[in-house]
């Protein structure tokens, strides 16, 4: 037992030490929630009004599409839209639907620059697609276009899938598939419109084929709206050779709540 103390006693000391450090940052920055940002008792948590605004997408959900059923439809029914319109994609999952609190934290992400919540965000994305995560090889974001990119100074898809790389220890290519074409801001589009505007927007350049070449690709998007823009990039990613794409995102618009004339809708 006496052997142990000496090893006890640093671990302890250095616990104590890194506490201390965070309480000056704790009183400085407080904590606050992630969708209206009332103070709450650590990162990344949605205070009691918040909370109850927020719905979890959950089983049972068609096995392509991850659209959530009313009631267990029975071991591999696919939902209409997986059958009317086949994805080029194996499986899409989302972690919330895009509404109320939630959609408040994807502008907040993309448009508010709270990069902070990328990491809580991405907590949910991990919960919602383990079964994609278990069977990806590695993890992509939806690029911006470098001038869209240059004016807002960051990727919101690529923070979701850095906090989603480090969850589930997979290796992140952030640049394995690029943005050519830039297009226009699909807020306002019709379906058609949205699926014209980004046709062949996305490239795999010769030099990132390497890092996909064969693998199962898990794709990451801050929002799944009509599926326009993850269908284009996972043309892309298929024809630079990927072996297989998965899509993983924060939010999902479900069938039915697309209004092309919604600002809100993202």
């Amino acid at each position: 037992m006496a052997d142990r103390m000496p090893k006890i006693k640093p671990i302890a000391i250095s616990n104590f030490a890194r506490s201390a450090l965070a309480w000056p940052a704790r009183i400085l920055f407080p904590p606050v929630c992630a969708g209206c940002r009332r103070h709450v008792s650590q990162p990344g948590v949605l205070c009691g009004s918040c909370w109850p605004k927020l719905r979890l997408l959950e089983r049972p959900w068609c096995p392509v599409m991850g659209t959530p059923f009313t009631h267990n439809m029975g071991e591999g029914f696919l939902s209409a839209e997986a059958i009317a319109d086949p994805p080029p994609f194996e499986r899409a999952r989302a972690a919330v639907a895009y509404s109320g609190v939630a959609r408040q934290m994807v502008q907040g992400l993309k448009y508010q620059d709270r990069t902070d919540l990328a990491p809580w965000m991405a907590r949910w994305m991990v919960r919602a697609g383990a079964d994609l995560i278990a069977e990806a090889d590695v993890v992509v974001p939806v690029p911006l276009h470098w001038r869209r990119f240059f004016r807002r100074r960051f990727n919101q898809s690529a923070e979701l899938a850095r906090a989603v790389s480090v969850l589930s220890d997979l290796p992140f290519a952030p640049s394995a598939v690029r943005r050519v074409k830039l297009t226009r801001q699909q807020v306002g589009l019709e379906r058609k419109e949205r699926e014209e505007n980004v046709r062949a927007a996305f490239r795999v350049p010769a030099e990132a084929e390497i890092e996909i070449a064969g693998r199962r690709v898990l794709l990451i998007d801050d929002v799944y709206t009509t599926g326009a823009t993850v269908r284009a990039a996972t043309k892309a990613l298929k024809k630079g050779g990927a072996g297989a794409v998965d899509v993983l995102t924060f939010a999902r618009v479900l069938p039915g709540d697309f209004r092309a004339d919604e600002s809100a809708t993202i």
